[in-house]
């Protein structure tokens, strides 16, 4: 593949997941306007914009199942248009919904069109990637995530009561990113229709996922994919008001989750280099279990505001690429024509992590157990991912049959 399109599909499928964190984080940052008192919308309580959260998320995770089959058939990039479209227009529909229970169809509907990004993003990278640097892929892929994330919280902060722009932001730019697409984006591999008609390549379902000896791995990778996700969105939404029970002021907390993304970023751009270099089995093990070690330690009081920040940062490198991590394992598993179902099964079930860990850690926090028992389940947590990633069998060297060559693109 010629340098140039490796670069069109870096940026844009960087871009593409960056807007996966920045949808996250808005919708999170805009709840307490629209639940509370001087700015409320619609009459909407917590409970109402807790079901339309989770409802987003059961979209996002049904997206993830569904792209892997559907991009065999009609190609990685006309997929990953398809799913960019219907999450920016229904993501310029939100505001304008006239009930919560419109708003939560919506949410439904623009997260089936998230759920497909990013599993056929990193698909594509990997696609894509030199030959033993699937991992870095991953990674640098997923840091994306992060920059949308502190995007979303910048413009938060700076829309407040006027929430609805940050919706606006996200759909626009979304559909501005479309025409780039059509006519930059090279595809990374052939549809079903275009490759020769042999019936291992048209063997793309999730059956295939569990023949020929994968279903260990299979497993393996569902259940790290779903601890993974239970301690990214577990974290993400509780860990400040943990640090609060704890005792240290909300201010401080506040920049510990800060710290804690920030070390996200680290470890994601060192954690990939080191899988491809070292092996993406034993480093998974190695950042699950210094994962779980860390979260243990934080249940420790600290007097030092110096070293527990430090200990967060840290906590923030191996937790977070840890999860990554195991999308990178996908690539290395599976055969080509088996990576895009893959990764969408292990994204979707991984997706009902990211479900389970914030509502299982809100009701440690409504038990009065958050700390210092939150963190013995987040490293409970990430003692199972380990086990979970211990039991995948050490990929063997897949014999690529083609580099991929991108079709050229045009209006």
């Amino acid at each position: 593949m010629r340098t140039s399109s490796r670069r069109w599909i870096i940026g844009l499928c960087w871009l593409t997941v960056m807007f996966d964190g920045f949808d996250i984080v808005a919708l999170g940052a805009t709840i307490p306007v629209i639940t509370g008192e001087a700015h409320g919308h619609l009459g909407a309580t917590v409970a109402d914009m807790t079901f339309v959260s989770t409802i987003s998320l059961v979209g996002v995770g049904l997206g993830a199942v569904l792209i892997g089959p559907i991009s065999e058939r009609i190609g990685r990039r006309m997929a990953l248009m398809l799913c960019l479209l219907v999450f920016s227009a229904f993501t310029l529909l939100f505001p304008l919904m006239p009930s919560v229970a419109l708003m939560g169809v919506v949410r439904l509907i623009a997260g089936i069109g998230l759920g497909g990004c990013m599993p056929i993003a990193l698909t594509m990278m990997q696609e894509s990637a030199p030959a033993g640097r699937k991992a870095g892929a991953s990674t640098f892929t997923m840091t994306g995530y992060h920059v949308g994330a502190v995007i979303a919280s910048l413009a938060a902060y700076w829309a407040h009561e006027h929430w609805a722009w940050l919706f606006y932001l996200g759909g626009v730019l979304g559909l501005a990113t479309l025409p780039i697409m059509w006519f930059r984006l090279p595809e990374t591999r052939p549809t079903a229709a275009d490759r020769p008609s042999t019936v291992a390549e048209h063997r793309s379902g999730v059956r295939d996922l569990f023949a020929e000896g994968r279903s260990r791995a299979t497993i393996g990778l569902w259940i790290a994919a779903f601890m993974g996700l239970l301690l990214v969105y577990g974290l993400n939404t509780w860990m400040p008001k943990i640090m609060e029970l704890a005792g240290y002021p909300i201010s401080s907390s506040l920049i510990m989750l800060f710290v804690l993304n920030a070390g996200a970023v680290l470890g994601l751009l060192v954690g990939g280099r080191i899988g491809d270099a070292r092996g993406v089995k034993g480093t998974t093990l190695v950042w699950f279990g210094a994962a779980a070690v860390l979260l243990a330690l934080l249940s420790v009081p600290m007097t030092s505001v110096l070293a527990l920040n430090v200990v967060i940062l840290v906590t923030g490198v191996f937790v977070f690429c840890a999860q990554v991590l195991v999308y990178a394992f996908v690539g290395y598993t599976y055969p080509r024509s088996l990576v895009a179902t893959g990764m969408g099964f292990t994204a979707g079930v991984g997706r009902l992590g990211a479900i389970a860990g914030p509502w299982i850690t809100g009701a440690l926090v409504t038990a009065g157990l958050a700390y210092p028992g939150g963190f013995y389940l987040f490293a409970g947590v990430a003692v199972v991912g380990l086990l979970a990633a211990a039991m995948i069998p050490k990929p063997r060297p897949i014999a690529e049959t083609s580099e991929p060559r991108p079709v050229e693109v045009g209006g």
